[in-house]
């Protein structure tokens, strides 16, 4: 494979922690969860419900970056929801490889509910995260529907990374 730096990304509920796991795993690559890196104050303002700005995300969107330059290989999950946040991660890694996890807000907001004890909360929230959604371009990430179940989707994402690498 060309790349052993992957980031598995979209919006919250979508499946990028146990994906990109998955993927990790499947792979023999290390996975870290970016959710894992955010400052303290991110943590806070999400429980409370208030979403995150471009400038709480630069830091930790730089941390993130940091930890694929530092690492040999990675599979990072990170919502990446803009085109700049990308842009960063890419920075001295242009052979990142992107997963876009696609669905619905219907399909996500159903499995939020069905979510405990994590600190992203509310409706609201979610559709926040959608409204900020700027999707990748074709040429920019591989495309994977989260509309079916895991397994099929981690098989739909190796399938295509194999195919790229």
């Amino acid at each position: 494979m060309k790349s052993k730096k992957i980031l598995v990304m979209g919006v919250s509920g979508c499946g990028k922690s146990l994906i990109g796991s998955r993927i990790a795993e499947a792979l023999n690559l290390q996975f870290f969860d970016g959710d894992d890196f955010h400052p303290q104050n991110n943590v806070e303002k999400m429980r409370q419900g208030i979403p995150l700005t471009d400038e709480d995300r630069q830091g930790w969107l730089e941390t993130l970056n940091k930890q694929y330059i530092e690492q040999s290989s990675a599979v990072i999950a990170c919502s990446a929801l803009k085109p700049q946040y990308r842009d960063v991660l890419r920075r001295n890694n242009q052979d990142l490889v992107i997963v876009y996890l696609q669905g619905s807000f219907d399909t996500i907001w159903n499995r939020h509910k069905a979510r405990e004890n994590h600190y992203f909360n509310g409706k609201e929230m979610l559709e926040s995260q959608f409204d900020a959604l700027v999707e990748p371009k074709a040429d920019e990430a591989l495309f994977i529907d989260i509309s079916q179940d895991v397994d099929h989707v981690v098989e739909s994402a190796l399938t295509q990374i194999k195919q790229i690498g």
